[in-house]
């Protein structure tokens, strides 16, 4: 039971899984992106800057001219931006430096050593330039693929490793609907929405289960709807409620008991019974839709089981998609 365990390492789990989930995923989406500008002079690099910095949170001015590389930067580098892979990798691990006696040893070290080596390669990133950060977006998502390694084979499963994966789930589905909602004002062609699928590790999965056709349809149905890839955002939701359902009991005799479940409960039926088609149609609504249950079944959780928030979620207040 949660009542067991001190709501500070239960909130600091819940946010060592959202801060991995989040480096890694800023990094597909930048590295895929990035993939983009120099493979297509066609490119229009403002347009892809503006619809980079609306959907991860970055504050500009609507007047205000935005360079590719310096919102590369930003997101890569900047430490004063919560939504950073610098920040993210910070996050994790100085909310792992305080609860380090609920950590494993291998854990703890590995959250460690990524960030303290961190710096040193967001230097070499900024003075080589763009085709360096392909290298840097892939040490990114190796050393998160460890540490969540570490934590699945060392974690023993209590109600801290529930937190953990709920912070991860919750993280999981903002973030792919970010993707989402980045690519789908871009991807015109089967090589952009295969960039896509690779963002997310998904392009063999999909050519397993739709052959060899790809397009927009299917790779939305795909990454939205699929119930058995695990970046999907309704495989996403599932797990978060079944960590919900670990924590407490979800379902009274007058129906779900707690404010996150019903928010992730409504989220999953406006997909299980809602045809592509309609989904596609109103997809940027149905994208922000998403976003949102992610900030309202965080603030439901918060308040449920977290005396004292100590970290602050990046959402955008008015989250834009084109």
């Amino acid at each position: 039971m949660v009542s067991s365990m001190l709501s500070r390492i239960a909130e600091s789990l819940f946010w060592i899984g959202r801060y991995l989930e989040r480096a890694d995923d800023t990094a597909r989406i930048l590295e895929v992106q990035v993939h983009q500008i120099l493979e297509d002079v066609s490119a229009d690099e403002a347009s892809i800057s503006r619809s980079l910095v609306h959907a991860l949170g970055v504050p500009t001015q609507a007047s205000e001219e935005i360079d590719f590389n310096n919102v590369i930067k930003a997101l890569s580098f900047n430490l004063e931006l919560p939504g950073s892979i610098i920040s993210s990798i910070t996050g994790a691990r100085e909310n792992a430096r305080g609860i380090r006696e609920s950590l494993s040893t291998e854990l703890w070290e590995c959250l460690n050593v990524t960030h303290n080596t961190l710096l040193a390669r967001s230097t070499a990133v900024a003075s080589i330039g763009p085709h360096e950060f392909f290298r840097f977006a892939r040490h990114i998502k190796e050393r998160v693929a460890l540490a969540s390694g570490i934590a699945e084979m060392t974690m023993v499963r209590d109600a801290g490793w529930h937190f953990l994966t709920l912070g991860r789930s919750l993280e999981r589905i903002d973030m792919t609907v970010r993707l989402l909602g980045v690519r789908h004002a871009f991807a015109s062609d089967a090589n952009e929405w295969t960039a896509t699928l690779r963002s997310c590790s998904a392009h063999e999965a999909y050519l397993r289960t739709y052959g060899g056709e790809i397009n927009g349809l299917n790779v939305i149905e795909f990454l939205l709807l699929d119930r058995l890839f695990p970046r999907s955002v309704h495989f996403a939701l599932h797990e978060a409620e079944v960590a919900l359902d670990r924590l407490s009991p979800s379902v009274g005799r007058s129906g779900t008991v707690g404010e996150a479940q019903r928010v992730l409960g409504r989220a999953r039926a406006l997909l299980d019974y809602h045809e592509i088609g309609e989904l596609y149609a109103s997809l940027p609504s149905t994208l922000v839709a998403l976003q949102a249950v992610c900030s309202e079944t965080s603030t439901a959780i918060s308040e449920r089981y977290f005396r004292v928030r100590t970290t602050t979620p990046w959402q955008l207040d008015d989250p834009v998609f084109h």
